[in-house]
């Protein structure tokens, strides 16, 4: 009996030295995942081949994610592949897309300045960050695309068990990021990125370089996208997050808010 009870006991305390030592392992972990950032990318390309305007990043694709990370508790970096300033398309300062959110912060000093002195991607490492978010306008078509600063980000977040999400034309990053077999990471994988006919109704088919849906789709992308064009729409697949257009950025944020939430 006296045996029996003894077993008991030291059974009991081995359970719970190895309840609490998986408990402090895991608030070790979930402090050390706290402690990194989610990276986000700009463009410094404003100038299309033969409009007068300017391109660059749309203003909303950034403030919308912004927000929505940062009151979750979400440290963040705003970088471009060049560094320093960040281009703002002309369009996107219009009334008809500007928000409350958006003006109040370009009258924020600090803010103003992390768009006129964005990181240089080439001075980056992966390893402090979590995510990176691809935030679009058109200037990334030429600025993002076959950079090997933004796949050496990316691949690396990804390969650490971090996440990828872009928005609108910032899915232009993907179409050169490999998946650790040397396959393209999109291949196979349930995507949105700014669609032809959105890229039509915009008046800019023959500004762009490339279409945007026709690449993904001829890496094996499996595309999607809303019916009615212009609309919120983001997808998750795995640590794979995309949003169609720029009115997709919130719903980039909530999806990749809910996926680090699961994580702990």
């Amino acid at each position: 009996m006296k045996r029996s009870i003894k077993f008991f006991v030291l059974a009991l305390c081995t359970s719970l030295l190895w309840a609490c030592s998986t408990t402090g392992e895991h608030i070790l972990n979930l402090h050390k995942q706290q402690t990194k950032k989610v990276l986000i990318m700009v463009t410094n390309h404003q100038d299309y081949p033969s409009r007068e305007d300017k391109t660059g990043l749309w203003l909303t694709e950034l403030t919308h994610f912004y927000d929505l990370v940062t009151e979750a508790g979400l440290d963040v970096d705003i970088a471009s592949p060049l560094g320093g300033k960040t281009p703002l398309d002309e369009r996107s300062l219009g009334w008809l897309y500007m928000d409350k959110s958006a003006k109040r912060h370009l009258n924020e000093p600090d803010f103003k300045a992390m768009l006129t002195n964005t990181l240089d991607a080439r001075k980056l490492n992966a390893d402090d960050y979590l995510a990176v978010y691809f935030a679009g306008g058109h200037g990334t078509m030429w600025d993002f695309r076959n950079n090997q600063d933004l796949k050496r980000l990316a691949e690396g977040i990804y390969n650490q068990g971090g996440y990828i999400t872009s928005v609108c034309h910032g899915a232009a990053a993907l179409l050169n990021i490999e998946s650790l077999e040397g396959t393209p990471l999109v291949a196979g994988r349930h995507i949105t990125g700014f669609s032809n006919t959105e890229e039509w109704l915009a008046g800019l088919t023959d500004e762009v370089p490339f279409s945007l849906e026709d690449e993904l789709k001829a890496l094996g992308a499996s595309y999607h996208k809303k019916v009615l064009p212009f609309l919120s729409y983001a997808i998750a697949d795995g640590r794979l997050i995309t949003g169609q257009n720029p009115n997709s950025g919130k719903a980039v944020a909530s999806e990749l808010i809910k996926k680090l939430d699961s994580d702990f």
